[in-house]
């Protein structure tokens, strides 16, 4: 792929929490509308890979670029300086994160957890934000669940609200750190419809998963990751019931 043709470019990317190496130089890169599952044990650095493409990780080597532009720095007389807080917000403001857990404000309903962001970071008027936040609420299925609060919601309620709330501020790219990992095994498959949905409407989608069957059915490419190095990766069918390398059979074998 040409360089327009990514939004995401992860290059050499190297993260360490002390002494512990998470990220060994990672390079990858994903197109505009392409879904790509990161797969792989705990601890194999998917996670906070993905935390570095939304700058919550500062990287300790390489570079990460999102639509062309460095995410979390700028050259400044041929050295990286880190960004100021305004500006890494705005970055921002193009990529949604979903996480395990919802993160919801539980003293607001879901209208006003949904519309939040646009109007504080954006700027937005009530009056301007409101129609979107309502058409994405319709989007996940619960246009009828706007004034509850989030203790009155299942988890995959809140998180098919946790997804609203990230679209609504209209991303160019969206970020799913085990997004149903925390949901009762009853409640996955209503999360998963949501994503299955975005995905087909063209979003660029990078996604942290143990979700093997949508992988294989939502997932342009697999990625495995292990050690913090991507070890083998390739279209998703291909990857899932023929991996090559060792470690991806392991850990398959392991997961089935």
């Amino acid at each position: 792929m040409t360089t327009s043709d990514l939004m995401v470019r992860a290059a050499n990317v190297h993260k360490h929490f002390g002494s512990l190496q998470v990220l060994k130089g990672v390079d990858l890169e994903v197109g505009r509308g392409e879904v790509v599952c990161l797969i792989g044990a705990s601890g194999s650095g998917k996670s906070t890979l993905l935390r570095c493409i939304n700058h919550l990780e500062k990287l300790d080597g390489g570079r990460i670029w999102v639509d062309d532009n460095v995410v979390g720095y700028e050259l400044r007389n041929k050295t990286l300086h880190e960004k100021n807080y305004s500006e890494i917000c705005k970055d921002r403001t193009q990529t949604g994160m979903v996480f395990q857990q919802f993160n919801l404000f539980g003293h607001m309903t879901v209208l006003e957890n949904i519309m939040l962001a646009p109007k504080t970071v954006l700027r937005k008027r009530t009056a301007e934000v409101k129609p979107r936040a309502l058409a994405l609420l319709e989007q996940v299925g619960l246009a009828d669940k706007a004034n509850a609060y989030p203790r009155q919601l299942s988890g995959g309620q809140q998180q098919r609200v946790a997804i609203a709330r990230a679209l609504c501020m209209d991303p160019k790219l969206m970020l799913f750190d085990e997004p149903t990992s925390a949901l009762d095994p009853e409640l996955v498959g209503e999360v998963l419809k949501v994503m299955r949905d975005l995905a087909a409407s063209g979003m660029t989608m990078i996604v942290v998963t143990h979700e093997m069957g949508f992988a294989r059915e939502v997932a342009d490419r697999v990625v495995f990751m292990h050690g913090g190095q991507i070890v083998e990766q390739g279209p998703a069918a291909e990857l899932l019931e023929n991996p090559k390398h060792e470690r991806t059979q392991a850990f398959l074998a392991a997961v089935h």
